[in-house]
């Protein structure tokens, strides 16, 4: 059976006592209410992980994330962080081509195909996002958009390798917006995702991936998003920075 997972993706928010005092919340919160097998993923900025890996270890179902890693192993690349360094914080999970950073970085799949193979050569989950713009959508090139984005990043990735990646379907055009795509359009997407799938390795391995939702999922329409058949979580923005709205998205598996 695929993982249930709820990821929070922090963002450029919250300094380190902020950060240590949201985190703290959320998993007493979560020890307290979720009783479900629902995984727990927090992924910060990079000044948080070694203390929140610290406070996460004895919670079987809270984890520790990245927003981003580079694609070297080392070198000179002022500023930037490796997925070793990431690794020995003590985070599992890194997320890897976020629409933000598609966006504003300019990041390729070509790019993002070697930060993963980095990221798990390292022992890091990949949490990799996929999803269409607006533009795209209205010009019905989705499809073939989360299509490029898949065999361009993730599908030279053999059945074993491949096993390690969490998938994030994120559109876009509802992320900070304040729209949300139905739960119908998101169902349409990840039931498409896992055909490609099947199709590219086996039935197998399509079933056992998780594939998350991303896009402005918030405690209002969590269980109608993970009620969905191909729908295993979500990874959350804005709700994330608030322990209760994020505790009762993570409950929404209860």
């Amino acid at each position: 059976m695929r993982k249930k997972i709820v990821a929070g993706n922090w963002k450029m928010n919250l300094d380190y006592n902020e950060g240590l005092g949201l985190f703290s919340e959320v998993i007493n919160m979560v020890k307290d209410e979720a009783t479900g097998n629902q995984q727990v993923v927090v992924c910060s900025p990079f000044i948080h992980l070694h203390s929140l890996a610290a406070l996460a270890k004895g919670y079987t179902n809270v984890s520790v994330g990245a927003q981003n890693a580079h694609q070297a192993e080392s070198g000179a690349y002022t500023g930037e962080v490796s997925a070793k360094q990431v690794k020995s914080t003590g985070a599992e999970y890194v997320i890897l081509g976020h629409s933000e950073r598609r966006q504003y970085f300019g990041e390729s799949n070509e790019l993002l195909a070697k930060k993963t193979d980095t990221a798990l050569a390292n022992g890091l989950k990949p949490i990799f996002c996929i999803g269409e713009t607006l533009q795209q959508r209205e010009a019905n090139e989705h499809f073939d958009i989360i299509k490029s984005q898949l065999v361009e990043g993730v599908f030279h990735l053999d059945a074993d390798k491949f096993s390690q990646i969490v998938l994030a379907y994120e559109p876009v055009w509802a992320i900070g917006t304040g729209v949300t795509a139905t739960s119908d359009q998101a169902q349409e997407i990840h039931a498409f995702i896992r055909k490609e799938l099947a199709a590219k390795y086996s039935q197998q391995v399509a079933d056992d991936t998780t594939i998350l939702y991303g896009g402005s999922c918030n405690p209002k329409n969590a269980a109608e998003l993970f009620a969905c058949a191909d729908i295993d979580g979500g990874l959350i923005g804005g709700a994330s920075l608030k322990s209760r709205d994020f505790t009762d998205i993570v409950k929404a598996f209860n």
